[in-house]
């Protein structure tokens, strides 16, 4: 119980703050284009519960993708509607890409500082360190696998609004028809094949692999600890 508990508070905060940022820059970047939505109902905030859906929390700690309320857009206030959609619907992974390497940039800080001090097992300093270390090391997972996922090009998903975004006008009209579904197919998609191992699990390890380079035993270490451990 006392290692579910450890595991579930370390997850928390990462998990957290990747499906705000997410959410958040979805709404800044539809503002930018002049739709004010998301600001005028408060939602250009990093206030969780604003945003929070509970079973998509849940989901995203589970299986390491999930989702937070639909920060909202109206596209008849933008300036060009179909293109403008595709910039709006892209800023929610790329800020997910951005965070995940930041997160590297403070992983390798750290590694760097535990190294130069000397920090041991003895140290008082690792009841701090290791879980910060921790959080810093599924924020780096959990940011990649979200942007990755995002992208699947089926609507309500962030893939789904950018393929509609350049597609033409009719098979957009198509695609948009799924959304009411689309939630459902990704599910049986995930679930009753191997299309997350196939196609998604390359991806999203070897950008892992990229941003970690040196310390990739670290976070694959944590992750274990995390995802498995009894």
């Amino acid at each position: 119980m006392n290692d579910i508990l450890i595991r579930v508070s370390v997850m928390l905060i990462p998990a957290l703050l990747a499906v705000m940022i997410h959410e958040v820059a979805h709404g800044c970047v539809a503002q930018k284009l002049g739709d004010p939505t998301a600001r005028l109902l408060g939602r250009l905030t990093l206030n969780p519960f604003k945003h929070l859906d509970p079973l998509g929390v849940v989901a995203l700690l589970v299986f390491g993708f999930g989702w937070a309320k639909p920060v909202p857009v109206n596209p008849r206030n933008l300036t060009s509607p179909k293109r403008d959609m595709i910039w709006v619907a892209l800023a929610g992974p790329v800020s997910n890409l951005l965070l995940a390497g930041l997160s590297a940039l403070v992983l390798h800080g750290m590694m760097l500082g535990a190294r130069w001090s000397g920090l041991s097992a003895t140290s008082p300093l690792l009841f701090v360190f290791r879980p910060v270390l921790y959080m810093v090391a599924f924020s780096l997972f959990i940011n990649v696998n979200l942007a990755i996922f995002n992208l699947i090009p089926i609507p309500p998903l962030d893939g789904g609004r950018i393929l509609a975004g350049v597609l033409p006008d009719r098979q957009a009209e198509v695609l948009s028809k799924l959304e009411s579904c689309g939630f459902l197919i990704i599910i049986l998609l995930i679930s009753f094949t191997r299309f997350y191992s196939v196609a998604l699990w390359p991806i999203i390890v070897r950008i892992i692999e990229t941003l970690a380079g040196q310390q990739l035993p670290v976070v694959v270490n944590v992750m274990h600890f995390l995802l498995h451990s009894a």
